[in-house]
């Protein structure tokens, strides 16, 4: 196989993981980066000694990691630290009552006890009956879904497992109590999914989460960033920054380069898009050279909700033992509002939370005696009529308020430092389509050969990774959306 020249489109996880791939297979690759980080959704602020990362914060599968190292010739032990989150999670109600969820499973069958003493046996049938989607699923995220025939081989597995169901319905066989149905469904949310659409195929994050366990990276996920582009630049690699993409160049059916905004062309062999999928095809590619990836079509699929984050560096630490690193706190709603962000497209007055203080193990996050943390709640993207420079404050207020007086008394004198996103940002920093925060919805309808695929049916030779192609967003998915381009460049150009 000849050397290619490969421009990769954007350096978020999906862009770094084929990237270096790529590069480790001899192709001379560069890396066209719009700002002037590298990360995409993975974004580092450091500001006043904090530093907060907007991007992924839950790492689990740490194998796929060691994987990208191991091909290269060398130790993911060298260039950055995984430490484990002991608890994974803690887990509020509406109340403040909590459920820890951690490794120690006896542990945990004691707090479900407590509970519903009936849901302790409900919850190791739940983990079995996770065992085998596990197996199956995951075996299915690093395979390519490029023709219907690739769908009709695994679906038969797929009614067996039950896909056809959501999360929630899943998860509501094995649970009687209400909280505890909330607790082992929410895993959807982390990948822009409404656990009561989501394919039950996701039940298996529980297994990876219990087989190997739920890590945090030392300094923060910009870490992995870091050293991910450390080890590219060592393969070869180049990495522009400030370099965004305007337009893929196109000669019949096959890219010859990829245009930037300062008017620099990068000639190509192969080109491949980390940029949301909807930006790839209705902003890079002019609609002539494309016959299946029309804007209709684009515009048809269901995109997941957006995000409201704050993030906030405070001169105080709270360590009254009530808050852990990764913390949910869930409304007295859960269909309901889930129904509002995602169907009715309305911002309701409640909310749910997730609370994330790195700084509670990671003292490198923030200066001695501080703390950095960002609240995030999931909210409508832009498909909703919400004016967010009116909404935004709002929503500012009442979620501190709600802070102060149930989990962080006296916080917003303790503020330092403060930045707050909301959908516009999604849209506007990371081109995302409606501004959702995790691209196209991981529905049964949109999963697999139903996803927009991560070879383009109309250029030849145009690879997709990403949160909106095949296998969807979060950390594994995105990394082996790399491994699956990686591998059918080399069996393409072989």
């Amino acid at each position: 196989m000849g050397q290619k020249k490969i421009v990769v489109i954007g350096s978020g996880f999906g862009g770094l993981s084929a990237a270096i791939r790529l590069a480790a297979q001899g192709h001379m690759v560069t890396i066209l980066e719009q700002r002037d980080r590298p990360g995409g959704r993975a974004y580092v602020y450091q500001t006043k000694g904090y530093t907060f990362d907007s991007g992924p914060t839950v790492i689990t599968a740490p194998f796929m990691f060691d994987e990208l190292w191991q091909l290269a010739g060398k130790r993911r032990e060298d260039y950055f630290t995984l430490e484990p989150c002991r608890p994974y999670y803690r887990l509020f109600n509406h109340e403040g009552r909590y459920l820890e969820y951690g490794e120690d499973e006896e542990a945990l069958l004691e707090q479900i006890r407590q509970w519903n003493p009936a849901d302790v046996e409900g919850y190791r049938r739940f983990i079995a009956s996770t065992r085998p989607i596990f197996e199956k699923g995951f075996s299915l995220i690093d395979k390519p879904f490029l023709s219907i025939g690739d769908m009709l081989r695994v679906a038969p597995d797929l009614i067996r497992l039950k896909s056809y169901q959501s999360v929630y319905q899943f998860v509501s066989q094995f649970f009687q109590d209400d909280f505890l149905r909330r607790c082992f469904s929410f895993h959807p949310l982390f990948i822009g999914g409404n656990p009561f659409d989501a394919t039950s195929i996701y039940a298996m994050v529980h297994y990876l989460e219990r087989r190997w366990g739920v890590y945090h990276a030392r300094g923060g996920t910009g870490s992995i960033v870091k050293a991910m582009v450390q080890l590219f630049t060592e393969l070869g690699g180049q990495l522009e920054l400030n370099a965004k993409a305007v337009e893929i160049v196109i000669n019949g059916r096959r890219a010859q380069a990829v245009r930037t905004q300062d008017g620099r062309l990068f000639p190509a062999d192969v080109v491949v898009s980390n940029a949301d999928v909807p930006q790839t095809y209705m902003s890079l590619i002019p609609p002539r050279y494309r016959k299946v990836q029309t804007d209709r079509r684009l515009r048809r699929l269901r995109y997941s909700m957006s995000l409201a984050v704050i993030y906030l560096g405070i001169n105080r630490r709270y360590d009254d033992g009530r808050l852990v690193q990764h913390n949910i706190i869930f409304s007295e709603r859960y269909k309901g509002l889930l129904d509002d962000i995602f169907n009715r497209k309305r911002l309701a007055d409640d909310f749910s939370l997730y609370l994330h203080r790195p700084s509670h193990n990671d003292p490198t996050m923030a200066p001695p005696g501080h703390e950095a943390l960002y609240v995030l709640t999931p909210v409508p993207n832009l498909a909703a009529p919400i004016d967010w420079s009116v909404a935004g404050p709002r929503l500012r207020e009442a979620i501190l308020t709600f802070l102060e007086e149930h989990y962080m008394p006296g916080l917003r004198r303790h503020i330092v430092v403060e930045h707050m996103v909301d959908p516009r940002y999604y849209r506007d920093a990371l081109n995302s389509y409606l501004g959702a925060g995790f691209s196209i919805q991981p529905i049964l309808t949109q999963s697999a050969w139903f996803r927009p695929h991560n070879r383009s049916e109309d250029i030849d030779n145009l690879y997709l990774v990403g949160a909106g192609t095949h296998p969807g967003a979060g950390l594994p998915g995105v990394i082996a959306s790399g491994a699956i381009v990686a591998n059918l460049v080399s069996q393409e150009q072989a």
